[in-house]
């Protein structure tokens, strides 16, 4: 580890150089290359100039404690070498964490998508739950939510639904919702009173730029036709419901839920975008799987993760074991312990690959 260190502190200097060289600054471009990567592993320089400082000290005093016959001079040697010694194993810890790669997705805004699986109508009814919990997480942490498109059921349900969470690190959060979602509980509808079980599946996939994919329009065939349900005056009215097959890989999206075509075309493509951003991040997850099992996986659509149980009021995370007895305002967006408890699963992980 402290070889790979040694080789990023000296990149470090290096930097420091150049973006000080005159010539540097007039190319503006170049330039604001060499300040990026100088900011990007700043942060791993400094604390490992700090670790070499603790070392420095650690070595300094016992060599006192060696050599000194100054009881007082013996006695401050030892104050300072147990505080150093207290303090060195955090330090590396934390250098070791900020040699993690990190996640290139972190920082950016999400699309969730919320369908009911096995249960008919309960598991809609589930899938409107999950809609709920992350739409009210978004208020708590005062991130924005942006419709894309909803397919509701006649019982308060949806089919699916899909939906943009806007705020910073709202991926590094919410990535490790992809998966299935098992609740257990008695419908309403069921008069004897018996536990029914039912599913939702969530896909929590990055935001992506135009220069990330690039969609050739020739692979597209973009159908549109008159929208129904809610939606106003619009509704089968107007042509204005889009529906966007994707050739290549057959991914189909529709929306209708604006009253312009050109807005839900818009969506349509977002949607699409980023669907097929995510197929091609769960390939790269997959050859790394082979390498390396993840306990915490955010690639496999068909993973059951989590389990609602509303007789006994709680949720268990199948991934880390971890169970809390609070379901009421775990629905109602209260779900940064769990998440919490995954990201730091996820970066222990992580940490042994650096070890």
């Amino acid at each position: 580890m402290f070889d790979k260190v040694e080789l990023i502190e000296q990149k470090y200097v290096d930097l420091t150089e150049k973006i000080g060289n005159p010539e540097i600054i007039n190319n503006q471009s170049l330039w604001q290359k060499y300040i990026k990567e100088h900011a990007e592993i700043e942060p791993i320089v400094l604390k490992y100039r700090e670790y070499k400082q603790i070392v420095g000290g650690i070595k300094e005093s016992k060599q006192i404690l060696q050599e000194s016959s100054d009881e007082d001079l013996r006695e401050l040697a030892k104050m300072e070498l147990s505080e150093l010694e207290d303090k060195i194993e955090d330090v590396e810890n934390e250098l070791k964490l900020l040699l993690v790669p990190k996640d290139p997705n972190d920082e950016k805004n999400v699309i969730i998508e919320i369908r009911g699986g096995a249960g008919g109508d309960e598991a809609a009814l589930f899938a409107g739950d999950l809609f709920r919990m992350y739409t009210r997480y978004a208020e708590r942490r005062r991130w924005k939510v942006e419709f894309l498109s909803i397919n509701e059921t006649g019982v308060g349900g949806y089919k699916e639904v899909s939906f943009m969470i806007k705020g910073k690190g709202a991926y590094s959060r919410l990535k490790y919702e992809s998966g299935v979602h098992r609740v257990q509980r008695i419908p309403s509808t069921e008069s004897g009173g018996r536990i029914h079980t039912s599913t939702a599946t969530v896909a929590v996939l990055p935001e992506v730029d135009d220069v990330e994919i690039q969609i050739n329009p020739n692979d597209l065939r973009i159908d549109v036709f008159r929208s129904s349900g809610n939606g106003g005056q619009s509704v089968n009215t107007t042509d204005s419901a889009v529906r966007i097959t994707h050739i290549p890989t057959g991914e189909v999206v529709s929306c209708q839920d604006e009253k312009s075509q050109l807005k839900n075309k818009e969506k349509c493509l977002k949607i699409l975008k980023a669907r097929l951003y995510d197929r091609a991040l769960e390939e790269q997850n997959k050859e790394i799987a082979q390498e390396r099992k993840s306990q915490v996986g955010t690639g496999d659509r068909s993973e059951r993760i989590r389990t609602y149980n509303f007789p006994q009021g709680r949720i268990t995370d199948h991934r880390i074991n971890v169970t809390l007895y609070k379901l009421d305002n775990f629905l109602d967006g209260d779900i940064d312990e769990m998440v919490d408890a995954l990201i730091t699963t996820d970066q222990s992980e992580k940490l042994k690959v650096v070890e």
